[in-house]
C-alpha cells in the first residue's frame, strides 16, 4: 500500500480517535501498530507490540520520572506550598496586589520541587485562591492568577516535559533543567508585572494588605529553608556534577520524604497515599509515553519525518519563518491537546527539522516547553483551568480564561524575548561544560 496514504489515514484516524475521547496513549498505539502492519506486515506488527512496550518501561533513562513525581507528592503533602505561599505574603503582601504577586512567587517556588503544572495549580486553588477572594480579589483574577502560576511547573526544573524531550532527543536532561531557570524566573517577574499594570489601569481590583514587620518576614523565611535547601541541593547537585540527573531524582525524592517526617506532616497513611498518588500519575504518563513509541516506528516506516524535513528546510522563508509555522502550529494543538501527549507525538517529527535548520537543541527544548505552556491555559482545552474550575465549581471556565487572558498575553511576549535572545536560555547550561 502507498505509504503516503497510510501516513494520511494515520493522522486522520489518530485525530477521530481522540475527538471520540479515546486516551491518546491508546490512540496512537492503534495507529501506530495498524500503520505498521499495513506498511510491512501484520506478524511484524504483532512482534512490535509485543517488545516495544516491554523495553520502553524497562529502559533506566525513565526512572527518573516515578521519583520526580514521587518528589512532588512527598513535597505536596508536607505542606511545603503552604509554606511558600506563606512566605511570600509576609515579603509582598503590602504592595498593591501583593497577594496575587505572592500567589505567583509561591508558584514558582513550589514548581522548584514539584514539576507539574497541573499539581501546581491544583494544589495553589486550595492554598491560595481563598485568601484571595478574602482578601477581596475577583473571581476571574483570582483564578486566572493560579491557572498562569501553575505553567510555571513544567519550565522551572525539575520538570517531567523536560525529561520526555530529553530522552526522545538524547539531549542532556541536566542542562535542559539548568536552562529553564532563568525563563521560569523571567515568567515570575512578568507575570508579576503584569499584575502592576493591571493594578496601575485598574487599582481597586489589586487590593493592598497589611505589612508584615521584620521579624515576621525572618520568621516566614525559616518556615521554608528545608525547602530551599531541598532545590539548592537536587538542581544544585546536577550543575555541579556531583550526580547524575536520574540520582538527583531519587535524592530529591529521599529528601522531601526526610523533611516530611521531620516536620511530622507525613505518617505512613499519607506516605501511602503519596506513594498510590505517584503510581497512577506514572502509570498514566508510560500509557502515553508506549504510545507514542509505537507510533514513532509508524512514521519511520512510512518516512513521513523525511518527507516534512525536505519539505519544510526547502520553504524559502529561512530558518526563522520555518520556526515561526512549527510555534503557529504548537498553538493550534496546545489548544485542543494535553501537552503531554502533544510533545511525544510532534517532537519526532519536528525536532530533526530544526537540526536540520541548524537550531540549538537545548535551546529549542526551551521554546517546545513555553509554547506548551500557552497550551495549558488557553481556550477551549485549557488543562490548568479545568483543574481549577474542578475544585472552584463556582467559577466558570469563562470566568477564569478572561482572567488568564492578560497573562497570556505575557507569555507571548517572553515566548519572543527567548526566541530572539537564546543566550538567556543557553549561557546556564553552557557553562556547566
Amino acid at each position: 500500500m502507498d505509504k503516503d496514504l497510510v501516513a494520511i489515514g494515520g493522522f486522520v484516524l489518530l485525530f477521530v480517535l481522540m475527538l471520540l475521547r479515546v486516551p491518546i496513549g491508546i490512540s496512537m498505539g492503534i495507529v501506530g501498530v495498524g500503520g505498521f502492519a499495513l506498511v510491512n506486515s501484520f506478524s511484524s506488527a504483532m512482534g512490535l507490540l509485543a517488545g516495544s512496550p516491554y523495553s520502553t518501561i524497562t529502559d533506566f533513562n525513565f526512572s527518573i520520572i516515578p521519583m520526580f513525581i514521587l518528589m512532588g507528592a512527598f513535597a505536596a503533602a508536607a505542606g511545603m506550598s503552604t509554606d511558600l505561599f506563606r512566605a511570600s505574603q509576609a515579603w509582598l503582601g503590602h504592595l498593591r496586589g501583593g497577594l496575587a504577586m505572592s500567589t505567583i512567587v509561591a508558584c514558582g517556588g513550589f514548581a522548584a520541587i514539584n514539576g507539574s503544572s497541573v499539581a501546581t495549580a491544583a494544589t495553589m486553588t486550595r492554598v491560595a485562591l481563598p485568601e484571595l477572594r478574602q482578601a477581596g480579589y475577583g473571581p476571574g483574577l483570582s483564578t486566572g492568577v493560579i491557572a498562569a502560576g501553575g505553567t510555571l511547573g513544567i519550565m522551572i526544573p525539575p520538570s517531567v516535559i523536560f525529561v520526555l524531550y530529553g530522552i526522545m532527543t538524547q539531549t542532556d536532561i541536566g542542562k535542559l533543567f539548568i536552562s529553564g531557570i532563568v525563563p521560569g524566573v523571567l515568567g515570575v517577574l512578568m507575570y508579576a508585572g503584569t499584575l502592576q499594570f493591571l493594578g496601575w489601569r485598574s487599582p481597586g481590583r489589586m487590593p493592598r494588605g497589611a505589612r508584615c514587620s521584620w521579624p515576621q518576614r525572618l520568621a516566614a523565611i525559616k518556615d521554608i529553608w528545608e525547602t530551599l535547601l531541598l532545590f539548592l541541593f537536587v538542581i544544585g547537585g546536577m550543575y555541579a556534577g556531583w550526580f547524575t540527573v536520574t540520582e538527583a531524582a531519587s535524592m530529591g525524592a529521599l529528601g522531601a520524604l526526610i523533611i516530611g517526617l521531620a516536620q511530622r506532616r507525613l505518617t505512613a497513611k499519607v506516605i501511602m497515599r503519596c506513594l498510590v498518588e505517584s503510581l497512577r500519575t506514572t502509570a498514566a504518563i508510560f500509557m502515553i509515553v508506549i504510545g507514542a513509541y509505537l507510533f514513532g516506528y509508524f512514521l519511520a516506516i512510512t518516512q513521513t519525518t523525511q518527507k516534512l524535513i525536505a519539505l519544510l528546510v526547502g520553504l524559502p522563508i529561512g530558518a526563522y519563518g520555518v520556526l515561526g509555522i512549527i510555534l503557529v502550529m504548537y498553538f493550534i494543538l496546545g489548544a485542543i491537546m494535553d501537552e503531554l501527549a502533544m510533545i511525544l507525538l510532534t517532537v519526532p517529527i519536528v525536532f530533526p527539522v530544526m537540526m536540520e535548520l541548524g537550531f540549538d537543541p537545548v535551546w529549542f527544548g526551551v521554546i517546545i516547553v513555553m509554547t506548551v505552556t500557552l497550551g495549558l491555559i488557553c481556550p477551549p482545552v485549557g488543562m490548568n483551568v479545568f483543574v481549577i474550575n474542578s475544585i472552584a465549581r463556582d467559577v466558570s471556565l469563562g470566568t477564569i480564561y478572561r482572567g488568564v487572558m492578560p497573562f497570556i498575553v505575557s507569555d507571548i511576549v517572553r515566548l519572543t524575548i527567548l526566541c530572539a535572545f537564546p543566550v538567556l536560555s543557553l549561557f546556564l547550561p553552557r557553562s556547566m561544560g
